[in-house]
């Protein structure tokens, strides 16, 4: 079995990883470069599609029977998270009521980019995952948002609940990852492998261009940290390597297999930076997006892709043996 050394080594220099670190290292170098609007908008649109794609057609060869558990699982977690989230920012951060709920929704949403970057890792490593996990990401993606914005409210505006709803729901992480499940669904393993050679065989190489101006975005914040405070980087550090430990353990008590178990603890530790940024701005304008930018995308992010997705696998791969 591999150690938790050798697997932290493997998606530490693994090509995605690698491209993340050097957009950091641009913006240190004080570096101009950055991915184009365009292409980058078109990368992220691949990327949802192709994992809607994936899990809709593993999803269509899954029994009902093996489905339910995971999504109710989901759903109870997925409300769960930003309500612990909101409780440990309280202790850890003299932060004011909008900003903890407006850093828990990021923290109940869900983040892609981590849960592809899992999926590669884990799938490289020769090990089966369930592919209706996709569907558990669209699943949690919404409810964590308006936990987190309701215990927010009581110190904010009153927030327009219909424009801010019609406008998670019409996301464009919502509505492509949604809308890549009913056609996978509809289209069956059949229909896949007349697109499997651009969707499945360059997924790789979109994920590392993508990542590579996620790096850059990364980067430019890391001088938000010390304004955040201590508290908030070990929350940021700290909650969700907790939160993914403990719902890789929940992943095998409901059935999933190793590699499963360890995406699902990822999806679970993850925080959203595309789709909770869009949806906070709506309904909270006075939050500061220098606290919630700076802890899902400037320092839980690389956390997870360094520490967080080989100590799942090895969490999964110890327990299941």
């Amino acid at each position: 079995m591999e150690t938790s050394l050798t697997l932290a080594l493997s998606n530490l220099t693994s090509p995605p990883v690698l491209a993340f670190a050097l957009g950091i290292l641009t913006v240190l170098l004080r570096s101009k470069f950055a991915v184009p609007a365009a292409v980058f908008d078109a990368l992220s649109i691949y990327l949802l599609l192709a994992i809607g794609i994936k899990g809709g057609v593993a999803l269509r060869e899954a029994h009902p029977a093996e489905v339910g558990l995971p999504m109710v699982v989901t759903l109870i977690v997925g409300v769960s998270i930003p309500i612990l989230a909101f409780a440990a920012l309280k202790i850890l951060t003299p932060l004011d009521r909008i900003n903890r709920g407006a850093i828990a929704a990021h923290y109940g949403s869900t983040s892609l980019v981590t849960f592809t970057a899992a999926l590669l890792f884990v799938e490289s490593s020769g090990m089966i995952v369930e592919g209706y996990l996709a569907t558990l990401l669209a699943v949690m993606e919404v409810p964590g948002l308006i936990v987190g914005l309701v215990f927010a409210r009581h110190g904010a505006e009153k927030p327009e609940w219909k424009p801010l709803l019609h406008e998670v729901m019409t996301g464009k992480s919502i509505l492509l990852l949604v809308g890549g499940l009913a056609i996978g669904f509809v289209t069956g393993p059949i229909g896949y492998e007349r697109v499997e050679p651009f969707f499945g065989a360059l997924f790789a190489g979109v994920l590392t261009l993508f990542l590579l101006q996620l790096g850059v975005q990364a980067g430019s914040h890391l001088k938000e940290i010390p304004q955040a405070g201590w508290g908030l980087l070990v929350f940021a550090v700290l909650f969700p390597l907790t939160v993914g430990s403990l719902t890789t353990l929940l992943g095998l008590a409901i059935g999933l297999s190793s590699g499963g178990a360890a995406v699902f603890g990822v999806l679970c530790a993850s925080a959203s930076y595309i789709a909770a940024p869009a949806a906070v701005q709506l309904s909270l304008p006075r939050a500061n997006p220098g606290f919630y930018l700076t802890a899902s995308l400037g320092l839980t992010f690389p956390i997870n892709l360094l520490v967080g997705i080989p100590l799942f696998v090895w969490v999964a791969s110890s327990v299941s043996g």
